[in-house]
C-alpha cells in the first residue's frame, strides 16, 4: 500500500440504534468496529488477491467524477484481483454497513458512483476478454473491459458488439448499468438489450450468473438498474458480423422539422446502420442549425453502399453533403481526435452538467425546439446537443424507461462549463430540471447518466411500473442497502 501504517480514516454512520464507528488501520490490516459509548472490537479486512488503498491521491481520485460537480469522499478504494475480492469486501461492507460503490472509468456526472465514507470497488482491473472464434456468437467479458479494447478484440475474429455509445472509453459495466443509447439502437436497442447473461456480486456479497432463464428477476433489476441490487463483475454480449468499411454521411439542414422528418424516415425504414444528429447554433447564437449524421455498412455486414439509394428522398441541403469512406474501428473510434484536443486544451476538467432526455416522437418537434430555443451558445460552451430516434420495440430492458410512443429521440445537452463557476453550474442544473419537468409532462423521461436533480419520489415515477419489481429485487439481493446510494433512489 502507499500510504503509512499510522494512516487511520473514521466513518461515522448508523447501525441499529447506535451510531456506528469504523476505522481502518493499514498497519494491521483490520477495522476497529462498534458502538459509540461502548466497547470496540476489531474486524481484520479479508485477505485479498488485489489491494485495498487509502492514499489521499487515490481518495480524492474516487470523490471526483467527469461532471466534476460533486464530491463525496470514500474512506477506502479497492482495486481487486479477482472477483473473489469483490465477493469479499462486499460481504465485509454489509456486516459493518458500510455503503459501496463500483466505478469503472469515473464518467458519471453526478456523483452516482461515488460514496460518502464506504468503499469503491474500481472495476478497471476486471478486464479480462474470453476467447472466441470467427463463429462465436457470444463473448464473455470483464466489467472493467472498455468498449475500445471489446472492439479491436472481436473485430480480431471478424465480429462486433451490435451497439457502441459514441465514446468507446467507457467500461462495460458501467453502461450496461445505465443503458447504452448509440446510432445503431434504432436497429439492435441498447447496449443492455445485447446482453445474454451477467455475473454479478449482489449486496449481499453472492456471487451469480444471471439470465433471462436463471435468476431472471436479478438480471432484470442489474440491467440499467443503476447499480441498486448488485455490482455487475462480468457479461456475456452478443455478437454479429462486422464489416470492414463504413461510409459516413454528415447531412446539413435548414429546418429542425425537416431534419426530424428525414430522421424518423430513416430509423422506420431500416436504411442505414447508424443515425444521430447534431444541431448547432448560428451566427445569432440561435440552436436551429442541424446535421443529419448516418453510417451504412459494407460488407460483409451489408452490400456495398450505394450513395441514389440511400440518399434518395430526403431534404437535406445537398451542396453541404460530406461523406467519408472509413474502417469500422476508425468510424467507431472517430471522436477520439476530439476528446484529445479538449484534454490537451484543458477542457475535460471542466463541470459537466448534462442534460438527457427521451422524448416521445409525437412531441419531439415543439419540446425540442422549445428547449433549443431557451439555449444560448454559453449554456452548451464547448459541447454539444445531440438529437436522434429510436424505435421503442427494439427496447426490451423493463428498467430502461422510455416514453410510451413508436419513436422516440434522445434529445442531450452535453454542457461544458469551467467548474469554478459555481453560480453558473447551478443556474445549469435548475434548467435542467425545468428541461425533465417539460418532457415529463408529455410522456418523457430521463436518460440517467445525466446530472437533473431528482428525489425519491422521482425516481418511483421514473421506474413508475418497473418500481415493484426493482423494490422487491433491492430487499431481496441487498437487503442491508449498501449499493450505490450515490444515485440517491432508495
Amino acid at each position: 500500500m502507499s500510504h503509512t501504517p499510522s494512516r487511520r480514516a473514521v466513518l461515522r454512520g448508523v447501525a441499529g440504534t447506535g451510531a456506528a464507528v469504523i476505522g481502518f488501520d493499514p498497519g494491521a490490516r483490520s477495522w476497529a468496529a462498534g458502538e459509540s459509548g461502548a466497547g470496540g472490537r476489531l474486524a481484520k479486512v479479508p485477505d485479498l488477491d488485489g489491494t485495498l488503498v487509502m492514499d489521499d491521491a487515490s481518495l480524492d481520485a474516487a470523490s471526483d467524477d467527469y461532471g466534476h460537480i460533486v464530491h463525496r469522499r470514500p474512506v477506502a478504494v479497492l482495486r481487486p484481483g479477482s472477483v473473489r475480492d469483490v465477493v469479499a469486501m462486499v460481504r465485509f461492507c454489509g456486516a459493518h454497513r458500510l455503503p459501496v460503490a463500483p466505478r469503472g472509468q469515473g464518467h458519471a456526472t453526478q456523483g452516482q458512483a461515488q460514496v460518502e465514507g464506504g468503499l469503491v470497488v474500481e472495476t478497471a482491473t476486471l478486464a479480462d476478454i474470453g476467447p472466441m472464434g470467427p463463429h462465436s456468437t457470444t463473448v464473455t467479458v470483464g466489467a472493467g473491459a472498455r468498449w475500445s479494447e471489446v472492439a479491436r478484440a472481436t473485430l480480431a475474429h471478424g465480429l462486433t458488439p451490435p451497439v457502441f455509445t459514441d465514446y468507446l472509453e467507457l467500461s462495460v459495466g458501467g453502461t450496461l448499468s445505465a443503458g447504452g443509447f448509440g446510432g445503431m439502437t434504432h436497429r439492435h436497442g441498447a447496449q443492455v438489450d445485447n446482453v445474454t447473461a451477467l455475473h454479478v456480486v449482489t449486496g449481499a456479497g453472492e456471487l451469480t450468473r444471471c439470465s433471462p432463464t436463471r435468476h431472471p428477476d436479478l438480471f432484470h433489476a442489474v440491467l440499467a438498474g443503476l447499480g441498486q441490487c448488485a455490482v455487475i463483475v462480468g457479461a456475456e454480449l452478443r455478437l454479429v458480423r462486422a464489416p470492414q468499411t463504413v461510409r459516413h454521411y454528415l447531412l446539413p439542414y435548414d429546418d429542425l422539422e425537416t431534419f426530424l422528418d428525414d430522421q424518423r424516415l430513416l430509423v422506420e425504414e431500416g436504411r442505414f446502420a447508424y443515425v444521430e444528429g447534431q444541431v448547432a447554433a448560428d451566427a445569432g447564437g440561435v440552436f436551429r442549425v442541424p446535421t443529419l449524421e448516418a453510417a451504412s455498412y459494407g460488407p460483409p455486414a451489408g452490400p456495398p453502399p450505394d450513395d441514389a439509394v440511400l440518399l434518395r428522398g430526403l431534404r437535406h441541403n445537398a451542396s453541404g453533403v460530406q461523406r467519408t469512406d472509413r474502417p469500422y474501428y476508425d468510424f467507431l473510434d472517430r471522436i477520439a481526435p476530439s476528446v484529445e484536443a479538449l484534454k490537451q486544451a484543458g477542457l475535460w476538467t471542466y463541470a459537466h452538467p448534462w442534460l438527457n432526455l427521451l422524448l416521445p416522437g409525437r412531441h419531439v418537434a415543439a419540446v425540442a425546439g422549445e428547449l433549443l430555443d431557451a439555449l444560448s451558445p454559453a449554456d452548451v460552451g464547448p459541447g454539444i446537443v445531440l438529437v436522434y430516434p429510436v424505435l421503442r420495440e427494439r427496447l426490451t430492458t423493463p428498467l430502461l424507461r422510455a416514453p410510451d410512443d413508436p419513436v422516440p429521440h434522445l434529445f442531450a445537452v452535453l454542457r461544458t462549463t469551467p467548474p469554478q463557476d459555481t453560480a453558473t453550474v447551478d443556474r445549469l442544473l435548475a434548467a435542467n430540471r425545468s428541461a425533465y419537468e417539460a418532457a415529463a409532462a408529455v410522456g418523457g423521461t430521463q436518460y440517467p447518466v445525466g446530472s437533473v436533480p431528482f428525489t425519491r419520489a422521482d425516481w418511483r415515477t421514473h421506474f413508475g411500473s418497473a418500481w415493484p419489481r426493482l423494490a422487491a429485487a433491492k430487499r431481496t439481493y441487498d437487503p442491508r442497502g449498501i449499493l450505490v446510494p450515490g444515485q440517491g433512489i432508495f
